[in-house]
């Protein structure tokens, strides 16, 4: 017998939504600790378009790209996911206001749109939560509510 087909547009957007609500965590936690690594080991460019390293514990760029590397990583293995996406949303804005929104009003502008987008993707992330292809799925596995045998109920003597 075949598979389960989708038989309206809408069933198959549903059925795919777990799989793309992984993807994209993967991809953004990805993107994001790649530019954690290329600012504290100077790889792929390094720190700033003339490469090298950001200066160990220098404020705030060391801390943003510590955020950087260790946000994105347990946002790409799903694992702390909402707190992680939630840090590196708040380091996002906080990058964009300090640094970005000073030199104009628009991140088109200011250079500005990668800190807004990875803001509002960390917020999302954050509030959707890792998706069920996750590593926190893998360390708390939980039967599915249905097998659980409710709690018996004390009967009250009135």
């Amino acid at each position: 017998m075949p598979a389960h087909r989708p038989h309206h547009p809408r069933q198959a957007i549903d059925a795919a939504r777990p799989v793309v609500l992984t993807a994209f965590r993967v991809v953004v936690g990805l993107l994001f600790a790649c530019h954690g690594v290329a600012s504290l080991f100077g790889v792929f460019g390094g720190a700033s378009k003339g490469g090298g390293t950001v200066p160990l514990g220098q404020w705030p760029s060391w801390w943003a790209a510590l955020i950087n590397l260790v946000g994105g990583t347990l946002v790409l293995l799903g694992a702390g996911t909402r707190v992680a996406a939630l840090l590196c949303s708040g380091a996002m804005a906080y990058a964009y206001f300090t640094v970005h929104q000073p030199r104009a009003l628009l991140p088109l502008q200011n250079g500005g749109d990668s800190p807004v987008l990875f803001c509002f993707a960390f917020l999302a992330i954050a509030v959707l939560g890792a998706g069920p292809y996750a590593l926190d799925r893998l360390l708390t596995r939980r039967p599915p509510a249905a097998a659980v045998e409710p709690a018996a109920r004390p009967t009250s003597a009135v």
